[in-house]
């Protein structure tokens, strides 16, 4: 499965005045999840862009189960859905450091854009890589 799992520690500034995590934070916590599983299997954001594709967010969602906290140091795990066909979807969890706890479920779909805004159907660059899953990053 194409799955990554980065760390972060929420920062003061991530919180309210009671010291818990903003919700708006979550989709923030999400799109670094995104970021590092695309580095992680070899494909950079930059490097999809310079080979002129976009990958918009066309829908977000966030199931917020119990709240983070000031100076809580989280897991992000983001995976690849392969079951998604026409757009890619990337599902999230994020994690207390010993991962008895979830503090939020979501996913985000994102479409693929072409350099004149036209959707386009996943490149063979990234239907590659996410066919690769099952024997792992480069």
């Amino acid at each position: 499965m194409l799955t990554h799992r980065t760390t972060y520690r929420v920062i003061y500034g991530d919180t309210d005045r009671m010291g818990i995590a903003y919700h708006a934070n979550y989709l923030r916590w999400f799109e670094i999840g995104r970021t590092e599983l695309f580095r992680t299997w070899g494909l950079p954001y930059r490097e999809i862009e310079a080979r002129g594709i976009m990958l918009p967010v066309s829908e977000v969602h966030c199931k917020y189960i119990i709240p983070a906290k000031y100076d809580d140091l989280l897991i992000i795990e983001a995976s690849f859905d392969t079951a998604s066909r026409a757009a890619l979807k990337i599902d999230y969890r994020i994690l207390s450091e010993n991962e008895k706890l979830i503090h939020a479920t979501g996913y985000s779909r994102h479409a693929c854009v072409d350099g004149n805004g036209k959707v386009v159907r996943p490149p063979d660059f990234i239907k590659d890589l996410i066919r690769q899953g099952k024997t792992g990053p480069n």
